[in-house]
């Protein structure tokens, strides 16, 4: 089984047999493009014109810095094997459309999975055995077996390396693609920290690069990052930056490896990362009311350490605007959301509202509609699929 990470593209215009990238048709056609802002006669005279012509446009844009018009051109990637931070930190950039294959709803093996290691596969499998048993004691009268195995899955898949290989459906530009592969370069050769977590990733970045360079997709002039960008998931000193809730909003607080990979998929919020001095790791609610049991699980999470679990706690920004919030709100206050970015969403909806009172903010009396219990009690949002569940809905359920 090839478990190196390994990129397909799509089926798409710009595909050649070989299943590399016809990058020479897609420049002309940017190129095409770029002139529409100044061609009287529109795109139909621009297709006809001479191909030096567009040539030239290409050679112009792409070395002046003009690359908004590569953005035309996306690319649907096949992307295999990839650890989970990896994709966490393309999908911290916003300018994406993924899908991912869920360890919610996927057992995870050794076999399949060589990036775990036997005690990871071990302890995932002893702790699956406990959260079913302890999830159907307190809810098997609301949860068939089938569901109880997912949860406990999603709860269990905590004691898992973050470089857990994901597998992604990944769309996105031309320009992007480029810079990702410009930001990966200028990572690998700057970051001198020498952790394993810094080794595993850099590692991965450059199998990454090397797929994306084999499938044709590298151009030069869009990777040269005059700007310095780099990747926006690894903050510093998040801990000094200031509070804020009205029209924008700005928090901090401490979640985990997993609970970002969810949340950050708000592309119209900002979220940033930053390790912890010391080591925290979450507890899932199903079990905090037995202290053998947490006990056990910190220690249990204590011996993984180093593989870096998706279950260890960071440091996180969040930033956007109060609209984008109880968007946010509308989607994870929900019995089928995951509990900890339920949790999280409550409490950070629950501060929102006692800061708006407190400082006489006009929004506090929109921010009440939203504060009765979960988004099926929402004046304005639409129930399809009643779970029934009341624990759900006065978000107090513990699964």
């Amino acid at each position: 089984m090839n478990t190196k990470l390994k990129i397909d593209i799509l089926p798409n215009q710009f595909l050649k047999k070989d299943g590399t990238f016809d990058k020479v048709q897609a420049l002309k056609l940017c190129g095409k493009i770029a002139g529409i802002c100044y061609d009287e006669e529109g795109f139909k005279h621009l297709e006809n014109e001479p191909t030096i012509k567009t040539l030239k446009r290409v050679d112009m844009t792409v070395n002046n810095g003009h690359h908004s018009v590569y953005d035309h051109i996306y690319v649907n990637l096949n992307i295999q094997n990839i650890p989970k931070i990896l994709a966490m930190i393309i999908n911290n950039e916003h300018q994406y459309t993924t899908s991912e294959k869920s360890a919610r709803y996927t057992i995870i093996k050794k076999k399949k999975n060589p990036a775990i290691t036997k005690k990871e596969e071990r302890l995932y499998n002893k702790w699956m055995g406990t959260f079913k048993f302890r999830i159907k004691a307190k809810y098997g009268n609301i949860y068939n077996d089938n569901k109880i195995q997912k949860l406990a899955q999603e709860n269990a898949r905590y004691l898992v390396t973050v470089f857990n290989s994901a597998q992604m459906i990944y769309t996105t530009s031309l320009r992007q693609i480029n810079y990702l592969v410009s930001w990966m370069m200028e990572y690998i050769k700057n970051n001198k920290l020498n952790t394993e977590f810094d080794k595993k990733l850099k590692s991965a970045m450059t199998d990454f690069c090397i797929e994306v360079w084999e499938k044709n997709l590298l151009v030069e002039g869009l990777m040269r990052n005059e700007k310095n960008r780099g990747f926006s998931l690894f903050g510093q000193n998040l801990e000094s930056e200031e509070q804020h809730f009205g029209n924008v909003y700005s928090c901090t607080y401490k979640g985990s490896l997993a609970y970002l990979a969810q949340a950050q998929r708000h592309r119209t919020l900002d979220y940033q990362m930053e390790w912890l001095n010391e080591k925290e790791y979450f507890i899932p609610p199903i079990i905090k009311d037995d202290d053998d049991l947490v006990g056990e699980w910190l220690y249990d999470m204590h011996t993984v350490k180093d593989v870096i679990p998706q279950g260890q706690l960071v440091k996180i920004s969040e930033k956007g605007k109060y609209e984008d919030f109880i968007l946010k709100c509308k989607e994870r206050l929900c019995t089928a959301a995951q509990l900890e970015i339920m949790n999280q969403t409550k409490n950070i909806l629950e501060q929102y509202k006692n800061e708006l009172e407190k400082n006489n903010n006009e929004l506090y009396n929109d921010i009440l509609k939203y504060t009765n219990g979960a988004r099926c009690t929402f004046p304005d949002f639409t129930c399809t699929s009643d779970c029934k569940f009341k624990e759900g809905k006065t978000l107090v359920r513990k699964i």
